[in-house]
């Protein structure tokens, strides 16, 4: 077993699982898609890290799962004491839409099979509550952009989220290249999503 950090079990606690923002959707249809998101634990970078795999879904087209990603949860690499995220995209998409909601999918899974988003990484504020709850913050390095190439098509996404024992609020959104604006996503502000079921037992064994 490895011997991370409470902030970083407890982060991961508050992760893993399936989400949506139903009552979001509901009060605000214009601005807000009903959206499933998934963070499923996955073994891979145990040695330093707990990964999740994260996918999401339109709940009004259910057979397009979209987004596809990796999350690497971690100490920080340039702080001590500090967490960090760092992101990685498939090397083989197809292979693994769907997972969200059949994480069998994801059975043999390699390093080999992720690639570095070296842009995408989230510097993690954790502040302690009461009782040993946790509220998290995760913000972009030096407000950089979350950069890559996918199909010959070069992409920018400004990352950040909050959770809590309660709410994860995601702020993500899409950047034009060429003017630097929001295109897609939080674009009204944050997606807040309530847990619907708890993967944190799936979680590598952790101390």
């Amino acid at each position: 077993m490895t011997n991370y950090s409470q902030e970083l079990i407890t982060l991961a606690r508050y992760l893993a699982g399936e989400f949506e923002n139903k009552a979001q959707a509901a009060a605000e249809p214009i601005w807000y898609v009903h959206l499933r998101l998934w963070k499923h634990p996955i073994p891979l970078f145990n040695e330093d890290s707990i990964a999740l795999y994260a996918e999401q879904v339109s709940t009004v087209n259910l057979s397009k799962p979209y987004r596809p990603r990796l999350l690497r949860l971690r100490p920080s690499t340039k702080k001590a004491d500090g967490l960090e995220i760092q992101y990685y995209m498939f090397e083989d998409i197809d292979r693994v839409l769907g997972a969200g909601e059949k994480p069998e999918i994801l059975t043999g899974i390699t390093p080999e099979d992720v690639k570095l988003l070296p842009d995408c990484r989230l510097e993690v504020e954790a502040n302690k509550l009461d009782d040993d709850r946790y509220h998290f913050r995760a913000f972009p390095v030096d407000d950089k952009l979350c950069s890559f190439t996918y199909g010959g098509n070069n992409f920018q996404v400004s990352l950040g989220f909050e959770v809590n024992a309660e709410e994860l609020l995601v702020y993500d959104k899409g950047i034009d290249r060429e003017t630097g604006k929001a295109i897609w996503g939080a674009l009204m502000g944050a997606f807040r999503f309530r847990k619907n079921d708890d993967f944190s037992g799936l979680l590598p064994k952790i101390t």
